[in-house]
């Protein structure tokens, strides 16, 4: 298992934008003069070279400020699926809600994304739509995120003050999904002023950069963030005081944002309720290895099932953990055969079960200094002033 195709896998980035900003033809396929269209509706484009595509994107819509936004943070490798403005917000949050188009059989709208991998060889891994997640748009993206072994990053939408964004977390439970709130303000160089900025389309970026550079095992949390100047609400935080509206949000499993040494996202958890996905790190851990133990043993698939292939299997399960182990991904884990699972009947019918299990690596979400005063270093006084 190579521990470096793993982790590039991690990188791409999902964006769902609107079509405001491409002067596209009703189908969306061409531009004016013939030129191909860029980005055409519905359909998942891969993006290798994010500036070029910036170029590309026009002026409006949501495109060009959340690419804008992931460059600041990374060069990361972009799956993107446009869908068309609608006549009001509701036939917009259809559009990019999407499904199956009946004259043609192709998904649409966040549907899309699924096809990305036969097509470009890419699984989306992280998952936003910024200025389009409605409750709606996040409980689709969650489904398709539980497909995909993939994370949402979404807006706590619609709400103006933090018991608004505490009640909106509500809506979900999924451990693949992160609610965030406020949103971040930069200047924009198209308006020539400040305005505000989707902490989503900054999340999406942000992700990619701290796979690279750090792991998945590192959470979005306290890293400072790139290309902000502010945040549209007033945040309250203390490090050591939880009594803030910072520790209001994250005891609800809200990620808020702070200004302290530059700009930063703080908190780790995810809307799952079970404690062992509650970070967004125990998540993606799990989806890592899953994905990674399962398609490095494509070689293993229909050969002669003598124990030496169990064998070889389980060492090279273990030889990956105790290499995550080395690199501190994982603080352990270990693979084994169970005869108990597998029966004679089960080995017959061409099945084999290997169990492994794997701790995770938690992050300091809470430090604690105990203060004491004590006379102790007073007792040899005496001593010290004689010496």
């Amino acid at each position: 298992m190579d521990a470096d195709n793993a982790a590039s896998a991690l990188v791409n980035v999902t964006v769902a934008g609107d079509g405001q900003g491409i002067a596209s033809t009703a189908q969306g396929v061409r531009l004016a003069g013939g030129v191909d269209e860029p980005f055409p509706l519905n359909e998942p484009v891969l993006i290798t070279n994010i500036y070029t595509a910036i170029g590309q994107a026009g002026a409006g819509g949501t495109l060009r400020n959340a690419l804008r936004a992931i460059v600041e943070e990374t060069k990361a490798v972009v799956v993107l699926v446009r869908v068309a403005e609608g006549s009001d917000a509701e036939a917009t949050t259809a559009n990019v809600i999407g499904g199956v188009d009946q004259a043609t059989g192709k998904k649409t709208g966040i549907q899309a994304f699924t096809a990305a991998e036969t097509k470009f060889g890419v699984k989306p891994r992280i998952f936003g739509a910024p200025d389009l997640d409605t409750q709606a748009v996040t409980a689709a993206l969650a489904g398709i995120a539980q497909q995909l072994r993939g994370f949402v990053y979404a807006f706590a939408h619609g709400c103006e003050t933090k018991e608004q964004a505490r009640m909106y977390r509500e809506n979900f439970g999924q451990r693949e999904v992160m609610i965030i709130w406020p949103n971040w303000q930069a200047f924009d160089v198209d308006a020539e002023e400040t305005r505000p900025l989707p902490a989503v389309a900054k999340a999406l970026g942000h992700r990619a950069r701290l796979d690279n550079e750090v792991g998945w095992h590192k959470t979005l949390s306290n890293v400072p963030v790139n290309g902000v100047t502010g945040i549209t609400k007033d945040v309250s935080w203390d490090l050591q005081d939880p009594n803030t509206d910072a520790g209001y949000l994250n005891e609800a499993d809200v990620t808020t944002l702070i200004r302290k040494e530059g700009f930063r996202f703080w908190g780790s958890r995810t809307c799952s309720a079970d404690p062992l996905f509650a970070f967004e790190s125990y998540t993606r851990t799990a989806q890592v290895l899953a994905d990674t133990i399962a398609e490095a043993h494509l070689w293993a698939i229909d050969k002669p099932m003598h124990p030496s292939l169990a064998r070889d299997i389980i060492e090279g399960v273990n030889a990956k953990f105790r290499e995550l182990k080395r690199g501190g991904y994982i603080l352990g884990g270990s693979a084994w055969f169970d005869a108990e699972i597998n029966t004679p009947e089960v080995l017959k019918s061409g099945k084999l079960y290997i169990d492994y299990d794997y701790t995770p690596v938690p992050p300091l979400e809470n430090l604690m200094f105990q203060q004491r005063i004590t006379d102790q270093y007073l007792v040899d006084f005496a001593d010290r002033v004689a010496a």
